[in-house]
């Protein structure tokens, strides 16, 4: 699971990094960064570094830590599909389902196809025992990256669901 946080957290950074031309222009999430400039893209992109020290709390499951962190990030970048991502993952460590739901709609609203939303918000579907709609983020994850690890961990989640209820 660390390494499914820190690669959603890469892949993240790296959407917020778009080419020079797109600065801060709302870019689509197949955006693969590319920033030229030479600086430091985490640096010039507003929240990225409460983003970066979110998830050194979501790691450390320091959620309500978290949680004001990213609330800054996302004050600082409104469309930023990671944070909303994380917000939605810590509310949900936390029992807060209601909020977490909030929050992966609103990081799906922005971006999709973000892996990291669609298999948590997958996950969540199958604690609330709610097989179909899990099943639509893995139909999601299949079309957005088929095969990768958010698909792997929830296709093997909503299996071992579909066993538990055949039991």
């Amino acid at each position: 699971m660390t390494a499914m946080l820190r690669t959603a957290v890469v892949l993240a950074l790296l959407s917020l990094a778009p080419a020079p031309a797109l600065a801060f222009g709302g870019g689509g999430g197949d955006s693969s960064g590319g920033d030229s400039s030479g600086g430091d893209a985490a640096a010039q992109t507003p929240g990225a570094e409460e983003l970066a020290k979110a998830e050194k709390k979501v790691k450390a499951e320091k959620y309500e830590e978290a949680i004001p962190l990213l609330e800054k990030a996302i004050k600082a970048n409104p469309k930023n599909a990671a944070a909303l991502n994380y917000l939605g993952y810590s509310h949900r460590k936390l029992g807060h389902v209601d909020q977490a739901l909030d929050y992966y709609h609103q990081a799906l609203a922005v971006d999709p196809k973000h892996r990291g939303a669609n298999e948590y918000l997958g996950e969540l579907y199958l604690e609330l025992k709610q097989l179909d709609k899990a099943e639509e983020r893995l139909a999601v994850l299949s079309t957005a990256c088929n095969a990768c690890e958010e698909y792997v961990e929830l296709k093997e989640k909503v299996e071992a669901f579909k066993k538990g209820q055949a039991s």
